[in-house]
């Protein structure tokens, strides 16, 4: 099992003075059953619920009150209620609404446990009208490896120690580059990660990938309301992938015969699902962030090693020299979003992309993020040059000096001037080091933290 970031994140609720049962939110296969594992050694006694198991989630139904419920558990998995420190784990909840019901009591009759719940299809719930007790739960994000998991499983302890230093001499830029290289083509998903860091061989990896696809698909059924639906979310899972990092319509998207109306339905559940996100364009250069859903959505997927899988790009970008070289533009800014997701562990972190106000102009920043009181663009270029026209433009228009270009190159930060003459200090930002880019923008702007 390897070490995860959301480890911290678990560590700070544990120490809560009202510490609430956390739920995980993420796609299946994310890693979230393992990440409770590892962190149940922090404990004196672990129980561990799954309630696609019989016995398990018959527990929820057969106890008539909640005080039953807690002797019912402890005594079954053969519990000692006198412990000190106990994490119970709720894993696969969605598969009984009473035990979504019952977590604010956990909340309210027993403080003194450490209470996790998971599960991947919660929004199946909706429909039988349970929700999640209302401040009585909070929520962890629990997303594919980032770079820094990545080359940590990978026993690279030495290059993720300058990484999280902010500090990669010219000596390291290469190999660092080229770990970065392997994470873009086969992605965070941990069971891939794992054969990789086992038996680096890239050609094992096929059947992983197929086994996770065709999970997303048998579990249809289980977000769908009706057969038409079923149909459309089939549809859009077998085809995403292919478009992924593009703009799309929901109009007859993946050349179906589909209408925009129930195809934007079924994005909206997928979305929720965590297993794809619509990333909508904003047109302001400062804060706050406002979406314009009027317009048409750029499509991000759960992780790029699932896309290059499902597009067949893994073979040439194995051999290719710069990443992204086979597929223009479109996997190096979707690593990008990944790395940028990564670090965040609210299930509401969104990513977002700018284009003008004018709708004659072909301007577009691939990102935009919120950095302090800052709104910071991020142009993404696949090789080491290339035209900044769209981050100049931004720059025009913002109320401060800073941009961020990512890129095949070494880490600088140059003062330069926009087409029109504008000065603004250009952030020249790795691959590898987007993961850090808080810190790095902190570190060369001067603002606190």
């Amino acid at each position: 099992m390897f070490n995860r970031n959301n480890l911290l994140q678990l560590r700070i609720w544990a120490k809560e003075s009202d510490r609430k049962p956390l739920v995980l939110r993420g796609a299946r296969q994310t890693g979230k059953t393992s990440l409770v594992n590892i962190f149940s050694k922090e404990f004196d006694q672990y129980i561990y619920l799954n309630l696609e198991k019989e016995e398990d989630n018959k527990l929820f139904s057969v106890t008539t009150s909640f005080s039953q419920l807690l002797d019912a558990i402890f005594f079954l998995k053969n519990a000692d209620r006198s412990s000190k420190k106990v994490l119970l784990f709720i894993d696969e909840i969605q598969n009984n609404p009473k035990a979504v019901a019952m977590l604010r009591y956990f909340y309210e009759e027993a403080k003194e446990l450490f209470v996790i719940a998971a599960g991947s299809l919660l929004e199946t719930l909706i429909d039988k009208n349970i929700s999640f007790p209302v401040g009585r739960v909070d929520y962890l994000a629990v997303r594919p490896f980032s770079f820094e998991e990545f080359i940590e499983a990978t026993g690279e302890t030495k290059s993720l120690a300058l990484i999280l230093n902010l500090d990669v001499p010219i000596f390291a830029h290469d190999k660092i580059r080229e770990l970065f290289q392997t994470y873009s083509i086969i992605g965070g998903m941990p069971e891939i990660v794992k054969d990789y860091c086992e038996n680096r061989d890239f050609g094992r990896l096929k059947n992983i990938y197929e086994r996770l696809l065709v999970s997303y698909l048998d579990d249809v059924e289980k977000y769908a309301s009706n057969q038409t639906q079923t149909h459309v979310i089939r549809h859009i899972i077998s085809s995403a992938f292919h478009y992924a990092g593009t703009r799309i319509a929901f109009e007859k998207f993946g050349h179906s015969q589909y209408r925009s109306r129930e195809m934007g339905e079924a994005f909206r559940i997928l979305e929720k699902t965590m297993l794809l996100q619509l990333m909508y364009p904003v047109s302001q250069t400062k804060l706050p962030i406002q979406e314009k859903t009027r317009l048409s959505p750029k499509l991000f997927m759960l992780d790029t090693g699932l896309v290059n899988h499902a597009s067949g790009l893994q073979k040439a970008l194995i051999t290719s020299k710069l990443i992204n070289e086979n597929y223009p533009g479109k996997i190096s800014e979707h690593i990008v979003g990944q790395q940028l997701l990564a670090f965040q562990s609210s299930v509401r972190s969104k990513l977002h992309f700018w284009v003008p106000d004018k709708p004659d102009t072909q301007a577009e920043v691939d990102y935009v993020v919120q950095f302090q009181d800052l709104l910071l663009p991020i142009e993404v270029k696949s090789g080491a040059s290339g035209s900044l026209r769209s981050l100049h433009r931004f720059v025009d228009e913002s109320p401060h000096d800073w941009a961020v270009r990512v890129y095949d190159g070494k880490f600088t930060v140059e003062d330069t001037t926009t087409v029109s003459g504008k000065k603004f200090r250009l952030i020249n930002l790795p691959f590898y080091l987007v993961g850090q880019i808080e810190g790095i923008a902190a570190k060369v702007t001067g603002i606190q933290i």
